[in-house]
C-alpha cells in the first residue's frame, strides 16, 4: 500500500484476498472530482456462501481461544493500524471526501476502540448462584453467540466497522462485514491489519456487492446468528424485520435528527464553537450531527450571527488539499438532496443566512449553510438533512424546546448548552435520546454507550453494554 495512490479492493474470504467470481466489480468514484479512481470486487452468491462457511469454521476455532490471547492479537492489530494511519487516511479521503485531518482522527481512534474492547473482553464474567439444595451447584455462563453479519455505511468507513468488529472478536464471535461499495479501500485496510496481526483464517470476512442481495443472503443464512447494521431508519427497519423472521439477534444504529438546545443562560461563544464544529464535521454527514438548533429568543440573533461567521470561515475544497476544513459530499445523490432541502426551506419561509448552493460543477461541493426563522413544517425540521445545513428556530420556555426536541420519532443524540444545574437535570430527565452532550461537542468514547431510542434503533455499540448482544447466557445446574 502506498500513501499517494488509490488501490482496487478485493474480498477477504477464509484468510485470502480474492476477486469476485468472474471478475465482477463496481467502480469507485472520487467525490472531489466525480471521476473513477478504482474498483471494488463484487461478491456473487457463491462468494457469499464461501464467506459464511469460512466464518462458521472460524467461529469453531476462535471461540476456543482464551480471552487474553484474543486481546493480545487485537492489540497487535491496533498497533499495526497506528503505524498505517497516514496511508489509510489518504485512501479514506480519496474515496469519501472528508478532510485528511478528520480521516486521520478516525483511523487513529479505531486503534483506541480496538484496544478498549480487547481489554473489556477479558472481563466477560459468568457467576455462581447460591443453590437451594446444598448438593447442587448453579452457574451462569456467557458464551459467544456465533458468526456475525455486519452492514456498514460510507460516512465513517472505518469507525462504523471497527466498533462492531471489536465487540464480535473480543467475545469470541467470527465476523463478516459488508462494507460500503462507495468507500471500500479504507475498511479493507482495517481488515488487513487484523490479517497481518495473525487472525486465524475464517474469523474475519469482508464482502462487497449488491446491498439487498448481500443482506438477504447473509441475514437469512442459518449459520449467521447475529446481525448488526448502521444506516438509515427505513433500511434498518427492513433488515430488523428480516432478522426477526429468522430469529436473529440484531443491533440497529439508525438515523437521527439531533436537537441542539441553547438555553437562556448559555455561553453563546461556547455553543457556536462546539456545535458549529460538530455540525460541519464530515460535511454534516454524521448520524449524530447537530441539525435542529433551538435557541432561546433572547440569544437567537447573536447565536445566528456567530454561527454564520463560523460557517463562512470554513475552507471548502479537496480533502487532500492543505487547509481544507470542509470536503465534498460523498456522492452526487447528496447534492440533489441538499438542493431539495434548500428549495423546501425557501418556499416554507425560512431565511438563508449563508450558503444554500452548490459550489462549482465538478465534484460534490456544497456551501456550509445556515437557515434562520425556520418554520416547523419545513422539511429540514422534520427529516435529517445529512449534509452541511444548520437550521435555527427560537423558543421562549425551555420546556417548549424539550417538547420540540422530542416531537420527532428519532432519538439518537442531543446537545444542550446551559450554566444551570437545574436545567441540566431537566434536560437529562426529559430528552428522549440515547446520547446527550451538554456544554461540549460529541465525545463518543469507546467506554461510553453508543446508540439510540425510538426510530433511531436499539442496542449499543459502546461501553460494556456493546458486548451483551454478542453473548448468550447459559444456565448450568449440577447435582452431586
Amino acid at each position: 500500500m502506498t500513501s499517494n495512490t488509490y488501490q482496487d479492493t478485493q474480498l477477504f474470504i477464509n484468510g485470502e484476498w480474492l476477486d469476485g467470481e468472474g471478475g465482477a466489480s463496481i467502480d469507485v468514484v472520487s467525490p472531489a472530482t466525480g471521476e473513477k479512481i478504482g474498483k471494488v470486487a463484487r461478491a456473487s452468491v457463491n462468494d457469499l456462501e464461501r464467506a459464511v462457511q469460512a466464518a462458521q469454521a472460524g467461529f469453531a476455532k476462535w471461540r476456543k481461544v482464551p480471552a487474553n490471547e484474543r486481546a493480545a492479537l487485537m492489540r497487535k492489530a491496533a498497533g499495526i493500524i497506528r503505524e498505517r494511519v497516514e496511508p489509510i487516511a489518504r485512501l479514506m479521503t480519496q474515496e469519501q471526501g472528508k478532510p485528511l485531518a478528520e480521516a486521520k482522527i478516525e483511523v487513529a481512534s479505531a486503534a483506541d476502540i480496538i484496544e478498549w474492547f480487547a481489554d473489556e473482553g477479558r472481563r466477560v464474567y459468568g457467576r455462581i448462584v447460591p443453590p437451594r439444595n446444598i448438593n447442587a451447584q448453579q452457574t451462569v455462563v456467557k458464551e459467544p453467540v456465533g458468526p456475525v453479519a455486519a452492514f456498514t455505511p460510507w460516512n465513517f468507513p472505518v469507525n462504523q466497522v471497527v466498533r462492531k468488529l471489536s465487540a464480535a472478536l473480543t467475545t469470541g464471535c467470527s465476523f463478516i462485514v459488508k462494507a460500503p461499495e462507495e468507500t471500500p479501500a479504507s475498511p479493507a485496510e482495517l481488515i488487513r491489519a487484523f490479517a497481518d496481526a495473525g487472525i486465524p483464517a475464517g474469523v474475519l470476512g469482508l464482502v462487497y456487492g449488491n446491498p439487498p442481495e448481500v443482506s438477504n443472503f447473509l441475514i437469512s443464512h442459518p449459520a449467521i446468528r447475529k446481525v448488526t447494521f448502521t444506516g438509515s431508519t427505513p433500511v434498518g427497519k427492513e433488515l430488523a424485520a428480516l432478522a426477526g423472521r429468522h430469529m436473529k439477534r440484531a443491533t440497529m444504529e439508525l438515523g437521527g435528527h439531533a436537537p441542539v438546545i441553547v438555553a437562556e443562560d448559555a455561553d453563546v461563544e461556547l455553543a457556536v464553537k462546539a456545535a458549529g464544529a460538530a455540525k460541519f464535521r464530515n460535511a454534516g454527514q454524521v448520524c449524530i450531527s447537530p441539525t435542529r438548533f433551538l435557541v432561546h429568543n433572547s440569544l437567537r440573533e447573536a447565536f445566528a450571527q456567530a454561527l454564520v461567521k463560523h460557517a463562512e470561515g470554513l475552507k471548502v475544497g479537496d480533502g487532500l488539499a492543505e487547509g481544507t476544513t470542509l470536503g465534498p459530499l460523498a456522492n452526487a445523490r447528496r447534492i440533489t438532496a441538499m438542493a431539495s432541502v434548500i428549495d423546501n426551506a425557501r418556499k416554507s419561509g425560512a431565511t438563508i443566512a449563508t450558503g444554500g448552493e452548490r459550489i462549482g460543477s465538478a465534484g460534490n461541493f456544497f456551501a456550509p449553510t445556515v437557515l434562520t426563522d425556520v418554520p416547523l413544517e419545513a422539511d429540514v425540521f422534520n427529516n435529517e438533512p445529512f449534509g452541511p445545513i444548520a437550521a435555527i428556530r427560537g423558543f421562549d420556555k425551555l420546556e417548549d424546546a424539550i417538547a420540540e426536541a422530542n416531537r420527532l420519532p428519532y432519538g439518537l443524540a442531543g446537545y444542550a448548552f446551559t450554566k444551570s444545574f437545574k436545567n441540566v437535570h431537566l434536560l437529562t430527565q426529559s430528552l428522549e435520546v440515547g446520547m446527550l452532550w451538554i456544554n461540549q461537542p460529541a465525545t463518543p468514547w469507546p467506554e461510553m454507550p453508543f446508540g439510540g431510542v425510538k426510530d433511531s434503533g436499539y442496542g449499543s455499540e459502546g461501553g460494556p453494554e456493546a458486548l451483551e448482544p454478542y453473548l448468550v447466557t447459559k444456565s448450568v445446574t449440577v447435582m452431586s
